[in-house]
């Protein structure tokens, strides 16, 4: 460990934030890396515990507290290499990622917790700036070729980890850019897309081609709500002539809808229909048909999607937003008696809650069921609500509490049920209960699905989950592709 009694003497830090009233005037990024003085501070407060509960905690297995010890001993390349052997885009996961390692700490029992994710981002930013993060291409080429279907994180992990082990790997992407809903869902001032680009950038030097406007599945209408640049559409069996490996990873991207009368109303629409305008507008200057300003917005849906899209209109000068959610709200505190190391179930609050509440532009309201879209002229103007009970954990509604609310734009925002059939149907792959790809989680045959050849990693196999996890299943299925296409796999577990 870095200094045996770090906990006892420093308190935590957190990275400095721009203040809000600077902060959404625009849609830059507003979070200050931790400087190095500071991140060595920081990395002192580590405990180096007997069991790391953050380790086990962290999808991708990061050894927290081993690059915590390098950064206290000023160690920087070192902390680097043991931070990126586990973590392919660990600038990433250092910005969006909820930190479930932090949740787990020993330390956050009675105190807040080690900073793992203010150090890990530390750690990759310097290292940019120090040069360590350079191409890695494999010096041995195995001349197999695999293609990978989806350029999200878990598309991209998977590419990556297998060009280093030799292979030629080709990614498809559907739309006009790679990064999946890292590019196009997340706004510019939690991720810069200047991240994405060079991460690219370095993938390309490793010998990964990107073939991008290509949807690859059989024909038909995507879903309602699925963005989709693709000029030209490949059929699955050419994929499956052409390459020895094929990886689908193409997402959870079937938004759950809401059938209340007057869906239909303009202005009601689903959360990516708002956002992802909005961040091709940040990125090539392409106006969004949709601007909220002076205007009265409902985001229906209390997640990281709905939470974006709450910072979103704040920034394009929202009158007022309201933020409402089926069920009641979570505890504001963590019993920690009863639910420690696990990641608890509690309200939390976004950088985008603290704008909307200092502004004084923003509530949040729970416990109530979107009944009807009411318009006029065939725009929205009202919702209809009503207050909720829960019975058997499910939402009942209480009689004769249906009230209105004013509304110019409703974003739904409620989650994503299953990736597009159209992908998945093409392959043939046989699909779960959900509808989500059916693969295997065992050692030694994961992310295998139904038909030969096929692997299936991240959303598009586990349903909607978090960016680190989708970065951890691109790693394991890289090796469990490698495996089968050499018969053994130098590419690690994790």
């Amino acid at each position: 460990m870095g200094k045996i009694t770090g906990y006892l003497e420093y308190p935590r830090v957190h990275e400095e934030y721009a203040p809000v009233k600077e902060r959404v005037l625009n849609f830059k990024e507003f979070i200050k890396t931790l400087p190095r003085d500071k991140a060595e501070i920081q990395a002192a407060r580590c405990m180096s515990c007997g069991t790391p509960f953050c380790t086990n905690a962290c999808p991708l297995h990061n050894v927290d507290p081993d690059f915590s010890d390098a950064i206290y001993n000023k160690k920087w390349k070192e902390a680097y290499d043991i931070l990126s052997s586990t973590n392919n885009f660990p600038e990433i996961t250092g910005r969006i990622c909820p930190a479930l390692c932090e949740a787990s700490c020993a330390l956050a029992f009675n105190d807040e917790a080690t900073g793992n994710k203010s150090i890990e981002r530390s750690i990759i930013d310097h290292a940019w700036e120090d040069g360590y993060v350079v191409p890695e291409p494999s010096p041995v080429k195995t001349g197999k070729k695999v293609a990978v279907i989806g350029s999200g994180p878990s598309g991209l992990a998977c590419a990556q980890q297998l060009a280093r082990a030799g292979h030629d790997v080709t990614v498809f992407e559907k739309n006009d850019r790679i990064g999946g809903l890292m590019r196009l869902g997340i706004p510019d001032f939690k991720l810069s897309k200047a991240l994405i680009d060079r991460r690219a950038e370095q993938m390309k030097q490793e010998g990964v081609t990107f073939v991008l406007n290509t949807f690859v599945g059989k024909e038909g209408d995507l879903p309602q709500g699925v963005h989709c640049d693709a000029t030209r559409r490949i059929d699955p069996s050419e994929i499956m002539k052409d390459f020895d490996a094929v990886v689908l990873s193409g997402g959870s991207e079937t938004p759950r809808d809401l059938k209340a009368p007057g869906r239909e109303l303009k202005g009601v629409h689903f959360a990516l229909e708002y956002l992802i305008p909005q961040n091709k507008e940040d990125s090539d200057g392409t106006a969004s048909p949709i601007n909220v300003k002076d205007k009265t917005v409902v985001v229906i849906g209390g997640g990281d999607t709905g939470n974006d899209c709450v910072g979103t209109a704040l920034r394009q000068g929202a009158k007022f937003v309201h933020q409402i959610e089926l069920f009641p709200e979570p505890p504001r505190e963590q019993n920690k008696l009863l639910t420690w190391p696990d990641w608890p179930r509690i309200l939390r609050t976004s950088s985008s809650h603290d704008e909307g509440t200092e502004l004084g532009r923003l509530d949040r309201l729970y416990a109530l069921n979107t009944k009807a879209f009411i318009g006029e002229n065939g725009s929205l103007k009202k919702l209809r609500l009503c207050k909720i009970k829960l019975e058997n954990g499910r939402p009942v509604d209480i009689p004769d509490t249906e009230f209105e609310m004013e509304a110019d734009y409703a974003f739904l925002a409620m989650g994503f049920l299953h990736p597009t059939d159209l992908t998945l149907d093409g392959f043939g792959v046989a699909k779960d209960k959900r509808g989500h790809a059916a693969a295997t989680y065992e050692l030694d045959t994961g992310f295998r699905t139904s038909v030969d050849k096929v692997f299936a990693a991240g959303d598009m196999r586990r349903g909607q989950s978090l960016v680190v996890w989708a970065i951890s299943e691109g790693r394991r299925c890289a090796r469990e592709v490698d495996r089968y296409l050499m018969g053994d796999s130098c590419l690690p577990p994790f």
